[in-house]
């Protein structure tokens, strides 16, 4: 197994300062996890690492949400040697399945994020999946950065836990010490 925690410091995965999440909360660290599946190598191993914790539920399908998530599900589907799919947001905000992709076709599919914060990408995903007659049987990610084990009663399978500190931008201490926000993921933020 390969250890994420060192893969991400060695790869400059770990982003200190102050940073808005796709969740709209605020955060000293951005975990930058395309930093890590740029190195196809890496990408491979973690891909193949989390594919082994995912195995048992026997999925037939893997699908995740854009952009985070389109390596490393790819990579956990080529593991597996079953199929991949990727959700990604209409002009409305709203995750939906475009290219010619059909989840109704899946009976066991298995979400793959790159990191979980709040869970609301996955929820998203669950979502459009039902909305297709799919029958969502687990969640994952590379790293969970909540303190849940579950998403939406779906077990939550990840290669590692960190717990980083975030805040709402109301009480957010970084905000009051004028430091200035960055906002590093390509989710547009929706309300």
């Amino acid at each position: 197994m390969i250890n994420i925690r060192e893969l991400l410091e060695e790869t400059g995965a770990f982003l200190k300062g102050h940073f808005l999440l796709s969740s709209g909360l605020h955060s000293d660290t951005y975990i930058q996890c395309a930093k890590l599946l740029q190195k196809t190598r890496y990408a491979k191993g973690v891909g193949a690492d989390l594919a082994l914790k995912l195995q048992k539920f026997s999925p037939d399908c893997i699908v995740s949400p854009a952009i985070g998530g389109i390596i490393i599900g790819y990579e956990v589907a080529r593991s597996l040697d079953i199929s991949f799919m990727f959700a990604e947001r209409n002009s409305d905000g709203i995750m939906t399945f475009r290219r010619g992709f059909d989840p109704s076709k899946f009976k066991r599919m298995v979400i793959v994020e790159d990191v979980v914060t709040t869970g609301k990408s996955t929820r998203e995903v669950i979502k459009a999946l039902k909305e297709c007659n799919s029958n969502v049987i687990a969640t994952s990610a590379i790293v969970n950065r909540t303190k849940i084990n579950e998403i939406d009663d779906l077990p939550l399978v990840s290669l590692t836990n960190i717990s980083l500190k975030t805040y709402t931008p109301k009480e957010c201490p970084l905000c009051k010490d004028g430091i200035p926000l960055i906002k590093p993921g390509t989710r547009k933020i929706f309300k």
